[in-house]
């Protein structure tokens, strides 16, 4: 007997590039005192307010089963945050609660796609984006980006690689180089899906954490709405990493088949997950912004340490929990950096090369550490690497 090759195809090359997380979690688990600053993990947790409320709403009786779809009152708050957000009129009808972004990501291309067919998405790129394309047995085509054009993607580079392929995937505000794509780059990529007729694919879990510029959702653009399907959770936006709560907007049509996916997989998610979701997205920006405020201070932190140094250089984190440093002039890979840094200094950050060949020689640092913890590692990296310069 032999294993399907959807399954083991997922990573060709035995490898999804988490091994310097892994050991320095070993190295953690063993006793060692390590600095971790490689996963999007909020280092203050789920707020205590939401928390009760889920003890409520398990202790009133939401453990049973729960409406697949999402119960309607988060379906409707996920709507009104939508339009009130993005000024496209969005109802409960576009809403499918799923269990976290990655289940998301999965059934969207599901969604769209047949085993053969080639799903695009833009190099650098969050980890799993590949596997789960390979998992579904489709054909995963990067799109490559520059640092030196701050890994915005291009409307040639699309262009290239858009015959045949049924979607493009895109993440904005950008895990893992912390990128916003502007108006401009939202423009061309949209023309490229309406000429290749694409579906796009916007995964948004990073829309609340916005430094510079502005999120721009591609839903809200002309004659996108019924080719877009986005992607959100409460993951990122409300420290709610382990809840596993997000959804997909789409037009109906779409949901209702997304709807018979999930009956016949994952059956909906618990309710009283959902019910604390509904009770987080009630306390609105507020929370939202002191969810977001450590990651926007410790950017500052970042530009502080980098100034009057050239051994490390930051690509402009405009977004996201995340700075990608460029540290080519060490002569050293992201992937042999990372593993130097920990061996020498126990700080664990992840190599640029686990997420694409388009952000080699970089490492991507999740700034999720304390205040003074985190500018004592930063410290300590920089110095690392003048002394390799």
């Amino acid at each position: 007997m032999e294993l399907s090759r959807r399954i083991t195809g997922i990573l060709p090359e035995g490898s999804d590039g988490w091994e310097v997380f892994i050991r320095a979690r070993a190295m953690a688990d063993a006793g060692h005192d390590i600095t971790e600053l490689t996963i999007g993990e909020h280092d203050i947790g789920t707020d205590p307010a939401i928390l009760s409320a889920m003890d409520r709403a398990a202790r009133g009786g939401a453990t049973g089963y729960a409406s697949v779809p999402g119960i309607p009152a988060l379906r409707r708050a996920v709507a009104d945050r939508v339009a009130a957000r993005t000024g496209v009129p969005t109802g409960p009808e576009n809403v499918m609660i799923m269990p976290g972004g990655q289940a998301a990501l999965f059934a969207s291309h599901l969604a769209v796609g047949d085993p053969g067919d080639t799903a695009l998405y833009v190099d650098p790129h969050y980890t799993t984006y590949p596997g789960v394309i390979r998992s579904l047995g489709l054909n995963p085509v990067a799109i490559p980006t520059t640092p030196e054009d701050d890994f915005q993607p291009r409307r040639a580079a699309i262009d290239a690689r858009a015959d045949g392929a049924k979607s493009l995937l895109i993440n904005s505000p950008n895990n893992p180089t912390g990128s916003i794509y502007g108006r401009d780059t939202l423009d061309a990529v949209a023309g490229a899906v309406r000429d290749h007729d694409l579906w796009l694919i916007s995964d948004e879990v990073y829309d609340t954490q916005v430094w510079s510029g502005e999120h721009i959702s591609p839903r809200a653009l002309p004659d996108m709405a019924a080719r877009t399907m986005v992607i959100g959770s409460m993951s990122k936006s409300h420290a709610m990493t382990g809840s596993r709560c997000g959804w997909i907007v789409a037009e109906p049509d779409v949901i209702g088949h997304l709807i018979n996916l999930a009956t016949n997989t994952t059956y909906g998610v618990p309710g009283f997950i959902q019910e604390a979701a509904v009770f987080a997205l009630a306390q609105g920006a507020d929370l939202e912004d002191k969810v977001a405020e450590p990651f926007r201070r410790r950017r500052g932190l970042v530009q502080d340490i980098l100034k009057g140094q050239n051994a490390v250089r930051a690509i402009p984190a405009r977004g996201a929990m995340y700075v990608m440093l460029d540290v080519r002039s060490t002569g050293l890979s992201g992937r042999a950096f990372a593993d130097r840094l920990l061996d020498t200094h126990a700080i664990a950050v992840m190599p640029g090369e686990s997420y694409g060949k388009c952000a080699a020689g970089h490492v991507r640092v999740a700034m999720t550490a304390e205040d003074d913890r985190f500018a004592a590692a930063l410290k300590t990296l920089v110095a690392f690497a003048g002394e390799l310069s």
